[in-house]
């Protein structure tokens, strides 16, 4: 029941993503081309917090189910908020592609860190791409 929850919080999550990258390209190319980069910034940097924050969740509930993440720095046992910082913390390392390794992904956690990074990876090439065929179609345009 809890992965079902999962899959589903995952699922909101990416297509939150795709309605807001594709709102905001449709309404950026009525726009002037001076106004792109700050606008491509902003909404690069509030895509990272939502995957940020939505990766943390997940990690989260899963650790309730089982034991998802391990603190090689410390073995004392954390309260529901410190869990809760520790899983943002991972998902934002991970996600950046740091990966100190003081906290390690078990069992499922392993392969959703996997499908974060890709996120993490494929995200800035996806705005690139983005913003050059946007300039394409902008230079095609009399």
């Amino acid at each position: 029941m809890k992965i079902l929850f999962i899959c589903i919080l995952l699922t909101i999550i990416m297509i939150s993503m795709v309605q807001f990258l594709s709102f905001t390209y449709k309404e950026r190319a009525k726009k002037s081309v001076t106004s792109i980069s700050l606008e491509i910034f902003y909404t690069l940097l509030l895509i990272y917090v939502i995957v940020i924050l939505g990766f943390g969740l997940i990690y989260f509930l899963l650790s309730f189910y089982k034991q998802t993440l391990i603190d090689n720095a410390s073995d004392t046992p954390v309260s529901l908020g410190g869990l809760l910082l520790r899983c943002f913390y991972f998902s934002g390392v991970t996600l950046l592609t740091i990966g100190y390794g003081d906290i390690t992904p078990l069992g499922i956690g392993r392969f959703i860190a996997i499908v974060q990074s890709l996120i993490g990876y494929l995200l800035p090439t996806a705005f690139v791409l983005k913003i050059v065929h946007l300039n394409i179609e902008r230079q095609r345009t009399p």
